[in-house]
């Protein structure tokens, strides 16, 4: 596989209640590439974020369900997901440069 970029591995921020109650714990979600790994993440939240030092990463892959649309069947893409805890510094998600 060839290597990906950094802003080719974060995709998104996910912005939920669920993940913004995790933020208070140093906990960050992001929407990654499915073929992202675990130090591909590290990697990318590190560069992207100064002053950030990356303590764990959780991967977790959604798979799309099947919905209907005007009666026909159609499936919805896999998502990966990352759940980055940081040991030290904070990041903002209102910055534009994930937007």
């Amino acid at each position: 596989m060839a290597e990906l970029k950094h802003y080719d591995v974060i995709l998104s921020p996910v912005i939920t209640e669920k993940s913004t109650l995790g933020s208070e714990h140093s906990q960050y979600t992001f929407k990654v590439a499915l073929g992202a790994t675990k130090g591909d993440v590290k990697a990318a939240v590190e560069a992207l974020f100064a002053g950030v030092k990356v303590k764990s990463v959780n991967t977790i892959v959604q798979k799309g369900k099947t919905k209907r649309w005007r009666g026909q069947p159609y499936m919805r893409s896999d998502q990966k997901k990352a759940i980055v805890t940081l040991s030290e510094g904070a990041i903002d998600l209102t910055a534009p440069e994930l937007k």
